[in-house]
């Protein structure tokens, strides 16, 4: 029998990259696995071979294990972590069972830490065993290749990764399956403000009845304090518990079932959140630490009591459109508390821009309270508009700090440093990023370091990352919400008190070689940084018992060297500690400092020869970087999976990572995050379910008109046409409580085809009553109506329209986004033709993010689809087509027949598109959509629909 498991894994990884993966769906004889169910559970599984797998046996007795409507159970959620010497090596592990009477979708959702590596994981359905191994990528998409052709389970989905660190499993199981996940990755525990933090994100999404966390510290220095912070809330207070010891410490979280209760009555869980660990180890009055062990050393430099260094700082901030509304406010407010934390002896200067560059001062300036309080008011005084000229502003920042230097105005003990706050792409001025990359790095010299903060989902964060890092500063992504202001001030504090200007490490070359090191920002802010690297353990004398790091603002600064033999006697006397964390650090430190330098090789010949570095160091150690593939295969291999990180059309190389050069500028400005679509090869999709989130959370009208329904508790797309007649309008969303209508007049081809007149939205109306604006978008303008006050703009032009906190921003040829403040936003795309075309004719689509906030009593042909309906789908059967089967889906209490096509979303490729599955009601949407369609039809572009 052939067992072919519904499987999509979601890696997105910020700086190794992400994929995506898919298999086909169940076949109707995989529900012959299941031969008897006691309390959910299957008594015995057998295989596509008639015999009989093993089961999992530490599951146990489900007894009082607790669903959600869904019928699906979580039985255990567990969570174990060892730090060897800063090196945490996690599992998270998931046990889950389908106790209802149909197949479902089971979720493995977890965060993995920014920067992590995994290096494993493993699912084991009903006994059968899915592992994975690393490969390179040509070798894996062989492997998946012939998989393919002899007609074996394998799928493949490519996705373009963001800077996200989610990690994403969904099965669709028959019933009475049980389902184990379990996944590995390891990371190096950085030290920020004097402390080291372990962060773990607990989110299981229902109540679990075995819940786990375990917390292992081994540290050959000693520890000096183990803290746990309540960041779960009050709910959990003292069930946290701590052992330390000189060396070694342990934390365990375990609530039972009843504290995990959101309420004594209730069936969700408050386990929502990061379960944080925060430690210090013991410092000699040195600051550094020599650790060696099995052919490798870690040196963990970390120096205290150093006074801080005065600074000149330029603070460099993104004034453009797209900055407007609650990043604006809050950037402000931010910049005001942070330039109160300025000392006496700094210096500083503010530059804001768009597509013009304005200096608050054009020289540096010392920071006294008159001079900072009128840097406040300037501040205060900023309206974001036009567009965006990077390259410009950073190079009037550092000609100041040039200029200042060359002058002698700055202090030889003094360290200078940029900071961009930026939320978007450059859009005017110099557009290639290499070519901004490559002015920055030569105007900067190696003499100051920069430091980027990118605003929002949208930002090119790549980018930002890779110019700070190649100019000895650190990137760091804010996320537009209400804490904007308070991630901006911390990140700030992190790196705003520099403690060294530079340093050397002088290691003896008869004992060390392979030596990396971690950047450069580790010792700004009193951070740390550390070094790894081989050592000959036969030449050891000549390390002696010390070596020197010289500094440019401090004496020689002597660090000991942990005895060898007593370091391996411990290190092999504790069971938990990693035999191997020496070797892992070195890879960890070694692969993302050679994806850096990768980024800013000169040419083309050592981008290769570095390329291949990585790709045998990510073979050696086992770790997806973003030249290797996860390969995902049962025990018989004949069921193969391929976790792919593809080529970013935009960034070339290896999106996510470090060391990317993107080819083409993405002019993408003002455009809100769910508008950028992802490709989705639809031959692996399963039966039941929608592409990936990003290609698809979206609804939308566009073409002929073709409407596609996203529906985010099921993430399913259901789709209709409209087929009415030109010069009607109709309501998409009308919704009285927010006082927002969107309404769409159509018209018609310039003839019939096969005696048909296809229709199309040729107008779109928006009214927002209760800010008294209206907005009309047609093929040949975009206006903006208040009372008698109107502004227009033609699709031919490049620009923004704000008033009364609605924003229309314009991109020529291609789109207009509409947001109000933080609650809505809309997006509409223009379809031009052939001038001379005999029937076609210029359109307009539509799309609307699910995450408006309309409230629950909008209607419309979209709008009513705020309160999700209930959908259950099933009984698929062959259709009239091949490859469009049909399947019985219930709705609102009717029973329909529907057919599983493709649709077309053009946000990415208004041409040809991209191709959507979704399942198609016939009949103009009856059954799926409350009334008739002509219950939809209004009188007026503006007008609300009339009440039932």
């Amino acid at each position: 029998m052939k067992c072919l498991i519904s499987f999509m894994i979601l890696f997105l990884i910020s700086e190794v990259g992400g994929f995506d993966l898919v298999i086909d769906g169940i076949p109707d004889e995989v529900e012959n696995l299941i031969d008897i169910e006691i309390d959910g559970f299957p008594s015995s599984s057998r295989t596509r071979n008639g015999r009989y797998q093993r089961s999992t046996s530490d599951w146990g007795y489900v007894g009082d294990l607790v669903e959600d409507d869904d019928k699906i159970g979580l039985y255990s959620y567990k969570v174990q972590s060892t730090i060897t010497s800063r090196l945490a090596n996690t599992m998270i592990q998931a046990k889950m069972v389908n106790n209802a009477k149909r197949p479902q979708h089971i979720v493995f959702d977890v965060q993995v830490p920014k920067g992590a590596f995994i290096d494993n994981f493993t699912m084991d359905v009903n006994g059968i065993t899915f592992t994975s191994s690393i490969r390179e990528k040509s070798e894996a998409r062989r492997m998946y290749s012939q998989a393919k052709a002899k007609g074996k389970a394998a799928g493949i989905v490519r996705s373009n990764a963001l800077d996200m660190e989610n990690f994403k499993t969904e099965v669709n199981v028959p019933p009475g399956t049980r389902i184990q996940f379990e996944l590995h990755y390891q990371e190096m525990i950085r030290r920020k403000l004097s402390s080291y933090e372990h962060v773990i994100s607990l989110k299981p999404g229902r109540l679990a009845k075995h819940m786990e966390v375990d917390v292992r510290i081994i540290e050959p220095q000693g520890i000096r304090y183990v803290h746990v912070p309540n960041s779960l809330g009050d709910h959990f207070n003292g069930i946290t518990t701590i052992s330390k010891g000189e060396k070694k410490a342990h934390i365990s979280f375990k609530p039972t079932m009843a504290q995990q209760r959101k309420c004594p009555t209730c069936s969700s869980t408050a386990v929502d959140g990061n379960f944080v660990v925060q430690y210090d180890v013991n410092r000699e009055s040195t600051g550094g630490e020599l650790e060696i062990f099995n052919g490798y050393f870690i040196h963990f430099f970390a120096p205290e009591n150093l006074d801080p260094l005065p600074k000149n700082i330029l603070f460099v901030i993104d004034v453009s459109g797209s900055m407007w509304g609650l990043k604006m406010k809050q950037t402000i407010e931010a910049m005001k508390a942070i330039l109160s934390e300025l000392r006496a002896a700094d210096q500083f200067s503010l530059i804001d821009f768009n597509h013009n560059v304005r200096c608050w001062r054009d020289n540096l300036v010392s920071a006294t309270p008159a001079q900072v309080e009128d840097a406040k008011k300037y501040i205060q005084t900023i309206h974001p508009n036009g567009g965006t000229n990077i390259n410009e502003a950073l190079l009037r920042a550092t000609f100041i700090l040039n200029e200042a230097q060359n002058l002698g105005m700055l202090d030889p003990n003094s360290v200078s440093m940029i900071v961009l706050v930026s939320d978007g792409d450059p859009t005017v001025g110099e557009l290639k990023l290499t070519t901004i990359q490559k002015n920055v790095k030569q105007s900067i010299k190696d003499e100051f370091s920069l430091f980027c903060l990118g605003i929002g989902f949208d930002v090119d964060y790549d980018f930002l990352q890779r110019i700070a890092t190649d100019n000895r500063g650190m990137a760091q992504r804010i996320f537009g919400n209400q804490e904007t202001s308070a991630q901006m001030k911390r990140f700030y504090n992190q790196v705003s008190t520099p403690l060294l200007k530079k340093i050397q490490f002088n290691y003896p070359q008869e004992s060390v070689s392979d030596v990396t090191q971690s950047s450069f920002h580790n010792y700004f802010g009193g951070s740390e940084i550390v070094v790894a690297g081989k050592v000959d353990t036969a030449n050891l004398q000549h390390l002696e018992s010390v070596v020197t790091a010289t500094a440019a603002n401090a004496e020689l600064v002597m660090e000991t060297l942990r005895d060898v033999e007593e370091l391996d006697g411990f290190m092999k006397k504790d069971k938990y500690a990693d035999p191997e964390f020496t070797r892992k650090l070195w890879a960890y430190l070694t692969v993302n400092q050679m994806l850096a330098e990768r980024n800013t090789a000169p040419t083309a010949a050592l981008k290769r020869n570095i390329t291949k570095s990585i790709l045998q160091m990510s073979l050696d150690h086992h770790i997806v970087t973003p030249f290797t593939s996860m390969l995902i295969e049962n025990s018989e291999k004949d069921e193969i999976m391929l976790a792919d990180q593809p080529k970013d059309p935009r960034r070339g190389c290896c999106s996510g990572t470090l060391g990317l050069t993107p080819n083409a500028p993405d002019n993408n400005k003002g455009i809100p995050p769910w508008a950028n679509v992802t490709a989705v090869p639809v031959s692996f999709m399963p039966e039941q379910r929608s592409p990936p989130v990003s290609a698809v959370s979206i609804n939308r009208v566009d073409n002929d008109p073709h409407f596609i329904i996203y529906l985010p508790k099921s993430q399913r797309n259901i789709c209709f046409n409209i087929n009415s007649d030109p010069g009607h309008i109709l309501n998409l969303v009308s919704d009285p409580s927010t006082g927002v209508v969107v309404n769409g007049q159509l018209i018609g081809a310039k003839k019939e085809e096969n005696k048909k007149l296809n229709t199309y939205f040729g107008k779109f109306g928006f009214y927002f009553k209760n800010k008294g604006l209206k907005v009309e978008i047609d093929t040949e303008t975009i206006t903006l109506k208040d009372g008698s006050y109107s502004i227009m703009l033609s699709w031919s032009d490049t620009g923004h329209i704000i008033r009364k906190q609605l924003l229309i921003s314009v991109k020529k040829e291609s789109n207009v986004t509409i947001r109000v403040g933080e609650e809505m936003s809309f997006m509409v795309l223009l379809h031009r033709v052939w001038k001379n075309h005999p029937v076609n004719v210029d359109f307009l689509g539509i799309y609307i993010p699910p995450e408006n906030q309309f409230s629950p009593e909008a209607q419309g042909l979209i709008g009513q689809f705020t309160s999700e309906p209930e959908v259950y789908i099933y009984n698929q059967r062959p259709g009239q087509t091949p490859k469009k089967p049909q399947a019985t889906m219930e709705v609102k209490g009717n029973k329909l027949t529907v057919t599983r096509g493709l649709q077309k979303d053009y946000r990415t490729n208004r041409v040809f598109g991209t191709d959507v599955q979704c399942w198609f009601v016939h009949n103009s949407g009856k059954g799926f959509i409350d009334g008739h369609y002509k219950d939809y039809l209004v009188s007026h572009l503006y007008s609300f629909l009339k009440e039932p």
